[in-house]
């Protein structure tokens, strides 16, 4: 190998050249190991910022910071194994009905989520709602959880894609985070480390979405599908709109208690809309169905005989925590303080901002705005209106619980203007947008 210089890497990569895999892996491997400096790092992230990277470079970049660090072996669970990725939003709670419901089908879900951070409501902050439930197993017993009852729900390892918690960190602090190629690479890296087949992206996009416009979210999922395609893994990224939280509730105990109600049979229209659509394409990628429709049919099956429940349970048993909070979610956390918001106002919802009601919740404390910040994991909202939805004047369009009177009056300042009120219906577009497969959007 030809010496490698760094700033001639980054001036390659500054003028628009196409940087061999040799430089990747260089650039990587110094990056981790800390021989290459963080304002170095920082100079090749502004780089390709403005210059982008083709695609057999990124497929390179996130190999490289896939393989920074520990790659799963799952070699040992004989199942199709897939995972479902979403790009954040408020409500979301997607993963916690997903991962139980797709175990029924026999496929293992292997699920590695991450906290939230700002208005972006995070998986493990609302797993450890449940009393007990360990998010950091070992590898190991990792495994033995999914090959058990066929799915995990854990955090990222330490060792897990290194490379990516270190350029994260610098991206947040240099103007680079909004860059195409460094977001997908930051994804698809630890999501493959995982070691699944197969990967079903959920790309949101809307106010409450790291992606504000469609187009934006189409771009992005096109490049993370053809990343795991060219490293041979099934794809598929299903578009969904995040302009009004997802459910009606946003916190962390509140949506496990609405996950609850999910599984058993009565969870809100969309959010099961979108999670019998992510979890049908799951069906499809593993071979268990041959269409959308027939795959959600399964998932209804397993929904109805209460499986998927009985399957959350024991998921959260192997993982230690108090699977009778379940049962009864009133001994999840409850918070003490309950405040009922009226817009004061007759007429039909035309607009719920899932920004604004996602900075309400992190005004209440269920979020935090910096990565070391506690969460109080019974507050939050519960009862949302949705869009289109009728109001007289005096209903309730949601509830706010709170465990300070401080927090509390901040909350319903954020939410100023977050429920909009008007005489006519609204027109809004579709949940859920095209499905975008290797080779183009179906």
């Amino acid at each position: 190998m030809n010496a490698m210089v760094p700033q001639w890497i980054i001036e390659k990569k500054r003028d628009g050249k196409v940087l061999s895999e040799d430089e990747i892996r260089f650039i990587i491997g110094g990056y981790t190991d800390g021989s290459i400096p963080d304002y170095q790092m920082a100079a090749l992230a502004m780089a390709i910022f403005f210059r982008g990277m083709a695609d057999g470079e990124l497929a390179v970049l996130t190999d490289a910071m896939m393989h920074s660090g520990e790659v799963v072996d799952t070699s040992g669970i004989a199942r199709y194994k897939a995972d479902k990725h979403s790009t954040g939003g408020v409500g979301d709670k997607v993963s916690l009905v997903l991962a139980p419901l797709v175990a029924c089908c026999g496929i293992a879900v292997p699920m590695i989520s991450g906290r939230g951070l700002g208005i972006t409501g995070g998986t493990l902050d609302k797993m450890e709602s449940i009393e007990g439930y360990r998010t950091h197993l070992e590898i190991d017993e990792f495994l033995s959880v999914v090959d058990r009852c066929g799915c995990s729900i854990i955090g990222q390892t330490r060792d897990l894609a290194p490379a990516d918690k270190k350029l994260y960190a610098l991206r947040d602090v240099t103007g680079t985070v909004p860059s195409i190629p460094l977001i997908s690479a930051s994804i698809m890296s630890k999501k493959l480390a995982e070691g699944t087949d197969g990967l079903v992206l959920d790309v949101k996009w809307g106010r409450g979405a790291f992606m504000k416009t469609e187009d934006d979210a189409r771009q992005l999922a096109n490049v993370m599908v053809g990343i795991g395609h060219r490293m041979q893994r099934g794809m598929t990224a299903v578009l969904t709109g995040m302009n009004q939280p997802l459910g009606r509730t946003a916190g962390n105990a509140v949506e496990v208690e609405e996950t609850v109600r999910s599984l058993q049979g009565s969870g809100p229209t969309d959010l099961m809309s979108v999670t019998l659509r992510l979890s049908a394409h799951m069906l499809l990628l593993a071979g268990k169905a041959d269409d959308v429709e027939s795959a959600e049919q399964i998932l209804q099956g397993h929904l109805d005989s209460g499986r998927a429940f009985e399957k959350l349970k024991e998921m959260v048993a192997l993982h230690g925590g108090e699977v009778g909070v379940l049962d009864d979610p009133m001994r999840l956390p409850q918070a003490a303080l309950r405040h009922e918001y009226m817009p004061g106002k007759s007429g039909y919802v035309t607009a719920v901002d899932a920004d604004r009601i996602g900075r309400a919740c992190l005004a209440l404390g269920a979020g935090r705005q910096a990565v070391e910040d506690a969460v109080d994991h019974a507050v939050g909202i519960t009862d949302l209106v949705k869009v289109g939805e009728h109001l007289e004047k005096q209903d309730v369009a949601l509830v706010l619980l709170a465990n300070d009177q401080a927090k509390l009056d901040a909350a319903l300042h954020a939410l100023q203007d977050a429920i909009i009120v008007a005489d006519a219906p609204p027109v809004e577009p579709p949940l859920i947008g095209e499905t975008i497969r290797p080779g183009g959007e179906t």
